[in-house]
């Protein structure tokens, strides 16, 4: 119950779409992918899925080569593609019958109701699906990629179109199946990566630019950091930013301070003794890690 790709490369033209990378994804794990647009999220996605043939490299599913056994591969996948093709003339519950017969699913009835209540579709399931809003379509794809209870879960922008309260369930739903599943999904939504996530990779223009834990991606970039500071007194803001290592100082905001710099335990020592110096009374004092989407900006932004 693995997704592992080596050496990974895929062309079109003379771009290089997808530029010899090579990750691994194991049960248990949710992975979020991300990039900027047209940095090979999707084309990557595919080739793991057996959509697309990959110029050189390999892909696996489960210890399943893909380009060597497609088929047995794809019984082992449920994926959601970015463009999430159904169709509209049908009925939620006899699309989903479709699904699991193409996937030989055992106790059709049974599984079909499984995954309309998972997903959240029971109200809208005798529906057709051109009936429905974009986030219950969205909703149906993935009832549709889960039908047959796969191994491993490939989620391409799994909550694009929802509203707010249907992006938190679609999260549940996601945590839940990651207990016993592999999942591998993108999303530009930086905060759902966040909240989902432990674990995160980030290609860019084809490449790998990272791929660690979330928190030893925020911790480990050491360009950006936040010292934040709040004084009982009002105090000048001149003072903090002659300190060595700021490099700029945003505030006041309710007597606090966000500093940004590079070496955020040199910045808090002199604000300690600033206070001392000046007779100040700290009311806080914090390092704030930078966000995913700081990390996310940093990496891609360099590699250009």
């Amino acid at each position: 119950m693995s997704i592992e790709v080596r050496n990974l490369l895929k062309i079109y033209g003379e771009q290089k779409a997808v530029n010899n990378i090579s990750f691994k994804v194991d049960k248990g794990e949710i992975v979020g992918f991300l990039g900027p647009n047209g940095a090979g999220k999707s084309t990557t996605m595919k080739i793991v899925t057996g959509y697309l043939q990959q110029n050189s490299g390999e892909a696996f599913v489960s210890g399943i080569n893909v380009a060597e056994q497609p088929l047995e591969a794809k019984r082992k996948v449920g994926y959601l593609p970015e463009a999430n093709a159904l169709y509209y003339d049908m009925y939620i519950k006899e699309y989903l019958s479709f699904v699991a017969e193409i996937h030989g699913v055992k106790n059709e009835k049974a599984e079909i109701a499984r995954v309309i209540d998972l997903v959240g579709l029971k109200l809208e399931s005798n529906k057709k699906i051109g009936q429905l809003s974009k986030g219950y379509k969205q909703r149906v794809g993935l009832a549709a990629a889960l039908i047959h209870d796969p191994e491993v879960l490939i989620l391409d922008e799994p909550t694009s179109g929802l509203d707010p309260n249907q992006i938190i369930e679609i999260r549940d739903v996601i945590k839940q199946q990651g207990k016993n599943k592999t999942v591998l999904f993108s999303s530009h939504i930086l905060q759902e990566v966040e909240a989902i996530c432990d674990r995160v990779i980030i290609i860019n223009r084809g490449q790998l630019v990272a791929d660690d834990n979330l928190s030893n991606l925020q911790k480990g970039n050491k360009e950006k950091h936040i010292v934040i500071v709040q004084f009982k007194e009002t105090i000048d803001k001149g003072l903090l930013e002659k300190l060595n290592g700021v490099e700029s100082v945003e505030g006041p905001v309710a007597a606090s301070y966000k500093l940004q710099t590079a070496a955020p335990e040199l910045v808090r020592k002199q604000i300690l003794e600033l206070a001392l110096q000046h007779n100040l009374n700290i009311v806080s004092l914090q390092s704030e890690s930078q966000s995913l989407e700081d990390v996310f900006r940093t990496l891609t932004q360099k590699a250009e």
